[in-house]
């Protein structure tokens, strides 16, 4: 059984947590105490029932505003799929929590309030889709009870939406008319839209094919440990130990190790006490390699047919995160899986107005801001380019002086 992690997205009061709650309540994925609590709060709906977004917002200050502030995770599962929900807030001065809770999701919920159609904010996080290479989108057209559960307003505003999706590039969008709600085509199909002939968003969920074999060539494991023991038993052990970021690898397999250049082939690969001739993507490893070359953490060990990017110069997009705005008179660390090494900002190519998508001149980034910047790393890199590679295409920036993460970025380019 598969795991299918995925993130709601929405303006304020769009519906996000109660959708998640209508998704758990309606799936008995809640716990009895979770649903004791839940039918003992003094939160109702309007018309006297549970309101569910109690089940996403932990947070004091969420429940007393009703709104979602912080990225809470939520876990269930049906007979076809096991999920992992990412409830991520929708105001924008929480961008950098969403851009957190998106960064791992295969697929995006985007909810659209039907009586508001396609509004600023939905422009701003489809941007942040688009941005964060999630191939797979629905959008919920949410509150269709308060419409008359109109088949016109539904046309409209997907008409309307299918613009703003050709034009920042989303290529697999889905549309379902919901009402969190009253559960109508949560879990159930409803039986309030005739004129809608398309699955539930549960069905949809559970069916959708996120599986993708484009990185399976770009086999890649960053070493996180040699392995030395260097006993009387163990003399001669030398094994390369770390999590394979994409890909697999083979045992003979002809290997690359960077950014020195040297190659070798896999004699054999260890997981805990099996021997296995292949390893996959996600599995924590340890290599054994025919020759005794000069390897160390934080170097790569990759297919030596499909090579990364190699360069001490790189063209990214970032997401500032720190509450101190970018300063490129001073050295940060640049952290790439499990190679740190300093770096400098050389150059801010642009910032993104996420509401209206215009590229501006900008001179500072602020918490929060988008956009694209240079720098320069004082050890060479070896990185895949976002759109090719998530796993190996993102890194983050820490500012030296007070260790907190100042940024993420994702690599588009070797700059000139």
């Amino acid at each position: 059984m598969n795991i299918l992690k995925f993130f709601t997205a929405g303006s304020v009061d769009d519906g996000k947590s109660t959708l998640i709650g209508r998704l758990l309540y309606d799936t008995d994925s809640i716990l009895a105490d979770q649903l004791e609590a839940l039918q003992q709060s003094n939160r109702k709906n309007d018309d006297g029932t549970i309101d569910l977004a109690i089940l996403t917002d932990g947070l004091r200050a969420e429940r007393e505003q009703g709104i979602t502030i912080d990225v809470a995770y939520k876990y269930f599962q049906t007979d076809k799929r096991k999920f992992i929900i990412a409830d991520t807030p929708g105001h924008i001065q929480y961008t950098r929590n969403m851009v957190t809770g998106a960064s791992t999701a295969k697929l995006a919920i985007i909810l659209i309030d039907a009586r508001n159609g396609v509004v600023e904010q939905t422009i701003r996080h489809s941007y942040l889709v688009s941005l964060l290479g999630i191939e797979h989108v629905v959008v919920c057209l949410n509150k269709m009870d308060m419409v008359g559960y109109s088949e016109t307003v539904f046309t409209a505003i997907t008409d309307q939406y299918k613009t703003l999706a050709a034009q920042l590039n989303l290529k697999d969008v889905n549309f379902i008319p919901v009402s969190a709600l009253k559960g109508d085509n949560v879990v159930n199909e409803s039986e309030n839209m005739s004129w809608y002939h398309g699955r539930s968003l549960l069905h949809f969920l559970e069916t959708v094919d996120v599986e993708t074999g484009a990185e399976s060539d770009l086999a890649r494991m960053p070493v996180q440990w040699v392995v030395r023991p260097q006993t009387d038993e163990l003399h001669d052990y030398r094994g390369y130990a770390g999590r394979i970021l994409s890909g697999e690898f083979n045992v003979n397999d002809k290997v690359t190790v960077l950014p020195s250049g040297g190659s070798s082939i896999i004699e054999r690969i260890e997981i805990f006490d099996q021997q296995p001739a292949t390893a996959f993507a996600g599995q924590s490893v340890t290599l054994h390699l025919k020759d005794n070359i000069d390897i160390s953490r934080g170097d790569v060990l990759v297919n030596a047919d499909h090579l990364p990017q190699s360069s001490k110069l790189i063209e990214a997009d970032v997401c500032w995160m720190d509450a101190r705005p970018l300063d490129d008179s001073i050295t940060y660390l640049l952290q790439h899986n499990s190679k740190v090494t300093k770096c400098k900002i050389r150059e801010i190519v642009y910032k993104v107005d996420i509401n209206t998508l215009e590229k501006q001149e900008a001179h500072d980034f602020k918490l929060n801001d988008i956009g694209r910047i240079v720098l320069k790393t004082a050890d060479e890199l070896a990185f895949d380019l976002y759109t090719d590679n998530k796993a190996n295409g993102a890194a983050i920036l820490i500012d030296s002086r007070t260790n907190l993460t100042a940024a993420a970025l994702m690599f588009r380019a070797v700059a000139d």
